[in-house]
């Protein structure tokens, strides 16, 4: 029996996705300009947080039709460990270590829990 595939499943990943790539940037990157003054880094973080709610709302408004709200929080989560460890490598030049990994994992491994509740 062929397996149907639903998009409304996949736009909200999708976009929760895109609002973290922003949320990790506002977060995040404002750590390579150290010398810049705190208050214009909080005034830009907050215009790239403005872009991440603009994402993250209406991705959170669609899931919550084909998932509940605590299946949504752990597909952000897992995406923002993902998200996180290819930005602290790639734009902060950082290492991830064994027990990051170990860290993470475990972190999965409850995500695994909270969609086996069905």
């Amino acid at each position: 029996m062929p397996v149907s595939f639903n998009p409304a499943y996949l736009w909200p990943i999708l976009l929760l996705l895109a609002s973290n790539v922003f949320m990790t940037l506002a977060w995040y990157g404002h750590l390579k300009f150290k010398t810049t003054a705190l208050p214009v880094v909080i005034l830009a973080s907050w215009g790239i947080a403005f872009i991440e709610y603009c994402l993250a709302v209406p991705a959170n408004r669609m899931g919550h039709a084909v998932y509940s709200a605590a299946e949504l929080k752990t597909i952000q989560e897992v995406i923002t460990l993902v998200v996180f460890a290819g930005f602290s490598v790639l734009y902060l030049g950082e290492k991830l270590t064994l027990n990051h990994g170990i860290g993470f994992a475990l972190i999965c491994a409850g995500a695994w829990f909270v969609f086996q509740a069905k």
